[in-house]
């Protein structure tokens, strides 16, 4: 197999199983090989051209089994793990399912919930879903959605709680309970950059990764909730103690995480270390995989502060000169970008030498990123395996059960797929 290129120079590492390791060799000049914050620097370049390849060479890697769960969905966007083993599914169209279990050909039960207010449009719609750590006692979950008024003028891309009632077996429902959790995150009528990608902290709270609405001067304005993550207590919609800007006067700047980013589509937790990271999409250039540190600014201006008309895209996705204390990425895809999109770790014994591996989607790339993070924060390796180096399309999903099986979704627009991950 020949990996596609993704900005840098590549190398096959040979592994004894079919998952072919395409290993980024980083350079310290290479626009690919940033640090995280003072996280330290990637490696230097190895190989041929650069002395002996620094990078180990894996002969644990398991082989992978991609199994289907269940098809014949329409751009699933996100994926619930239940307490009982079931799976919730959104669609962007505004459509939720359940799946039976985590097992090749689940049954799939329709959630009748109302959706009439999504705007299903682009790169919005009914999108990012987390179930609250009480589900087995509320049954409630959230999700992050694109909002129209009654005339269906779009308003604002809002976090939704909902009660499921879903006796197994039987007939499934969701009724809203809280509308909006948290409201006013700007939106695009054509839907661009809606985000939006939720995932619980390690202490309960809620992770949200946002757009800036292709808007110039969203990202870096503290009083707007797009180019942003927040940090949300999801009890109460309000920020939850710890927040960088909890002082602030503006209630918006006070659920604020992080900002200055163009369109966060991808949000995970490192076990063990609770560290947040995000994937986030570039213009032409530069998908970004982020390191999360409160109050940090990431460097997207497309206003350039106030003195550019429009949006304008030809700026750094960190643009370390207007802000030289941007926190720089730990991974950058260059030039072709991906468009990567949701993002789990990979966790469990099980796994062998990808227990703690960062799995990132890829919609425009078609593949599966496997990314080693090694002991700086920093991303050593990347590697796609043969399975998913465009063999099922635009990958937009990604998720790690709760026994550490991995779970990536299609978004394709026609049969789309839930498909398993386990090694053999």
């Amino acid at each position: 197999m020949q990996p596609r290129l993704i900005g840098a120079r590549w190398k096959i590492v040979t592994t004894g199983s079919a998952l072919a390791m395409a290993v980024l060799l980083c350079a310290c000049s290479d626009a690919s090989s940033v640090a995280g914050g003072g996280a330290g620097s990637a490696p230097a370049a190895g190989g041929p051209e650069g002395g002996p390849d620094p990078l180990p060479r894996r002969t644990d890697t398991p082989e992978l089994r991609v199994t289907t769960v269940a098809a014949d969905f329409e751009h699933v966007w996100d994926l619930g793990f239940l307490p009982d083993g079931r799976i919730l599914v959104t669609e962007r169209g505004g459509r939720l399912s359940l799946l039976a279990n985590g097992e090749p050909g689940a049954a799939v039960t329709p959630v009748d919930a109302d959706f009439d207010d999504i705007l299903a449009r682009g790169e919005g719609g009914l999108m990012g879903v987390v179930i609250h750590p009480d589900f087995a006692r509320t049954g409630r979950f959230t999700t992050c959605q694109t909002h129209v008024d009654g005339a269906g003028n779009a308003t604002d891309v809002r976090l939704v709680t909902w009660e499921l009632t879903a006796p197994v077996g039987g007939p499934a429902s969701a009724r809203r309970v809280v509308d909006p959790l948290v409201g006013g995150l700007p939106i695009n009528p054509s839907g661009r950059h809606s985000g939006c990608r939720p995932t619980l902290a390690p202490d309960g709270t809620l992770l949200v990764g946002t757009g800036d609405s292709a808007r110039g001067n969203i990202a870096q304005d503290l009083g707007a909730l797009g180019g942003k993550t927040l940090r949300i207590d999801l009890a109460t919609g309000g920020p939850p103690p710890g927040n960088p800007f909890a002082d602030a006067a503006d209630p918006a700047q006070r659920l604020i995480w992080t900002y200055g980013h163009r369109n966060v589509q991808g949000l995970a937790v490192q076990p063990g270390t609770g560290q947040a990271y995000s994937a986030e999409h570039g213009p032409d250039t530069d998908d970004e995989v982020n390191v999360l540190r409160a109050g940090a600014n990431y460097g997207w201006d497309p206003a350039q502060g106030g003195t550019a008309g429009g949006y304008d895209e030809s700026v750094p996705m960190t643009d370390l000169a207007r802000f030289p204390d941007a926190v720089e990425a730990v991974w950058s895809s260059g030039r072709p970008v991906e468009a990567i999109c949701g993002a789990a770790f990979i966790s469990g014994p099980q796994w062998g030498a990808l227990d703690g591996v960062l799995a990132v989607g890829a919609l425009r790339g078609e593949k599966l990123l496997l990314m080693t993070i090694g002991p700086d924060g920093v991303v050593s390796a990347v590697g796609v395996p043969e399975q998913f180096d465009g063999s099922f399309g635009r990958l937009r999903g990604v998720r790690s059960g709760p026994d550490g099986t991995l779970y990536v979704a299609t978004s394709n627009g026609s049969n789309d797929k839930v498909l398993r991950v386990d090694p053999v």
